[in-house]
């Protein structure tokens, strides 16, 4: 029995953000013949959405109408899937409804995971189920072990641990999922730039050799059914052209996109992709 027939539901509605990972969630559900609505966002959610499925396409303070169009399709199960880019308040054009929710919740006063859990809440409200997207592709779910050719050698292995202890009290506070540590010292924290500018941002702060290593879990108090930590081709090619020795993520609490083509571009570079538990330090 899939993940979809155990949640038995045959029509949802996708809060798309950017990147791939909404493009390939539709293409999942769609295998499994779950009829999709895609609530797309001005300048974040691929025109590729647009063009091959049913859809709205609004702005993100736009709550009243994407509440109204859902139910109007008779959408009652929803997950949210992509990146958002948090938008300035002037960016966000709310009409009624969005205005009594930023209102209500105060969007600057929370970090992700508390607005995300917040937004959850309000649309549990208005009747709507939030799923998480391994109900539907749990094939994107990391598995323990190397996905690459290459595996860290006993040096990496220390900075490993030290950068899974530090991604989960980053996480705790609520400020960010990734890490880039290099032989043991912590280079860089996610905040609100994400992964990509952070991988940018420490490239340049590695030793010469390079070396550094990206380690991206999932936060102590997250719903897993928003936001889990992702990783896919674009990851692995940023990191790969800083000169990055390795991704790190944590199985069964992380996606990873694409894995034949993460796998591929990590031996391209001869970096490693492993996955690991958060109870079984890597032992040298």
């Amino acid at each position: 029995m899939s993940a979809a027939e155990e949640v038995s539901i045959g029509k949802l509605g996708i809060l798309a953000g950017g990147g791939i990972l909404p493009i390939q969630l539709a293409q999942e559900c769609k295998s499994q013949g779950i009829e999709l609505f895609i609530v797309g966002f001005d300048g974040q959610t691929s025109e590729e959405l647009r063009k091959n499925y049913q859809h709205l396409w609004t702005g993100l303070g736009a709550a009243g109408s994407i509440i109204r169009t859902l139910k109007q399709n008779g959408i009652k199960d929803l997950v949210m899937a992509g990146s958002i880019r948090r938008p300035w308040l002037s960016e966000l054009k709310p009409d009624l409804k969005g205005l009594e929710i930023l209102t209500r919740i105060g969007v600057s006063a929370f970090g992700d995971n508390s607005l995300l859990t917040l937004l959850k809440k309000e649309l549990e409200k208005e009747g709507f189920t939030l799923h998480g997207v391994q109900k539907f592709a749990s094939g994107m779910l990391a598995k323990e072990g190397a996905l690459s050719r290459r595996k860290p050698n006993e040096q990496e292995k220390s900075s490993i641990n030290k950068g899974l202890e530090a991604s989960q009290v980053l996480g705790g506070l609520d400020i960010g999922q990734s890490v880039i540590v290099q032989d043991g010292v912590i280079l860089g924290v996610e905040a609100a730039e994400g992964t990509d500018a952070l991988i940018k941002r420490c490239a340049a702060l590695q030793k010469r050799s390079g070396g550094a290593i990206l380690v991206k879990t999932c936060k102590p108090q997250q719903d897993r059914d928003l936001d889990l930590p992702t990783i896919g081709p674009d990851t692995l090619r940023q990191a790969g052209e800083a000169g990055l020795s390795g991704i790190v993520v944590q199985t069964g609490a992380a996606l990873v996109l694409d894995p034949q083509t993460v796998a591929e571009i990590a031996d391209t570079y001869n970096m490693f992709v492993l996955g690991v538990t958060l109870d079984h330090p890597l032992k040298k």
